[in-house]
């Protein structure tokens, strides 16, 4: 039996980052085929990685996920613009539970209301086909980067009637993007079992195309500190933007804590909510966390990651916004960003 055979996502480079600590995959019946080690190594094409446009300007890169209502498009660009003069790009997400326009389409709508999209494409509900399809859309819209991931499965209780295809895995898709001349942006998890694979793996994905990796939440810095050294070890040269938790209410807190290898400080935690005013606390901490995290050897950019609150998209767009000037305060600024 080959390990795609046996994945449930029908992965061929795993693992993947929805491992958890008993090595079970996130889909709960199976354990991940992958763990046993050692790393599946990239067995493709040579990739050509690319640079996201982003890097262009002095200083490190502010990422920051656009959460706004779906198939909106008067709220997209209100979102785009409020979030656009303190970060150098957005990172589009593509969530199971929340369809949106088709990814060519968000690229267009970002970039007309001022910002550099990073366009996210999961294998999870696109055959090869239409991943090619969406590839070739994205070059031609000037997507910034393409953030290729294998994809989280849909919730049992979300369009069970839907098949999921998982056609390729997130290296198979950063190499057709890198193959395409797009820079292609892959995800790694610290925190995710097993954490001894992590470092390696991401150095595959750089052979597969991968120009930068975005990590997911780590805890304390000392462990992306050590993840990143690792890889560098393994021969990974790409750039790292570390995940900096943006959380301001209790229910935000507990939906970042949720997914598998994504770990958050306690003591931050209960800090923020605790304060007299948890979202100030919020700000004040996600800010000192990116300072940490962009003190780290070969950390490049952070990517601000969370809606921020429960409330509404333009209060999250707005705590975004002011998290990353006070970012660009305490680090300094960028001379370029959207266009």
């Amino acid at each position: 039996m080959t390990d795609r055979d046996a994945c449930p996502k029908r992965m061929e480079f795993g693992p993947c980052g929805g491992v958890r600590d008993d090595l079970i995959c996130e889909l709960g019946t199976v354990p991940c085929p992958f763990t046993a080690g050692p790393v599946v190594p990239w067995t493709g094409p040579p990739g050509h990685p690319v640079l996201p446009g982003a890097f262009d300007g002095g200083g490190p890169v502010v990422l920051t996920d656009l959460t706004s209502p779906p198939y909106d498009a008067r709220a997209l660009e209100r979102v785009v613009d409020t979030m656009s003069g303190t970060c150098d790009a957005l990172l589009v997400g593509q969530h199971h539970d929340q369809p949106d326009f088709p990814p060519t389409m968000l690229a267009v709508l970002v970039r007309e209301a001022g910002g550099r999209p990073w366009i996210t494409l999961t294998c999870r509900d696109r055959n090869r086909v239409v991943l090619e399809q969406d590839v070739a859309g994205l070059a031609a819209a000037g997507a910034d980067a393409v953030f290729c991931v294998t994809g989280d499965a849909r919730g049992p209780a979300v369009r069970p009637e839907v098949t999921q295809v998982f056609d390729l895995d997130g290296p198979r898709l950063a190499g057709l993007a890198a193959g395409a001349g797009l820079a292609a942006v892959v995800p790694e998890s610290p925190g995710a079992a097993p954490r001894e694979m992590r470092p390696a793996r991401l150095a595959e994905k750089q052979r597969a195309g991968a120009g930068a990796a975005v990590l997911n939440h780590a805890g304390p810095p000392a462990a992306v500190a050590e993840l990143v050294a690792a890889a560098r070890a393994c021969g990974a040269t790409l750039p790292v933007l570390a995940g900096v938790a943006v959380f301001t209410d209790e229910p935000g807190a507990r939906t970042l804590q949720a997914f598998p290898g994504l770990d958050l400080d306690g003591d931050v935690v209960e800090r923020v909510l605790t304060a007299a005013d948890p979202v100030e606390a919020g700000i004040a901490a996600a800010v000192d966390e990116a300072v940490a995290l962009l003190a780290i050897d070969g950390v490049a950019g952070v990517n601000l990651s969370g809606r921020g609150t429960t409330g509404d998209d333009d209060t999250a767009a707005a705590i975004k916004a002011e998290i990353g000037r006070r970012i660009r305060d305490r680090v300094g600024r960028r001379t370029a960003h959207a266009g």
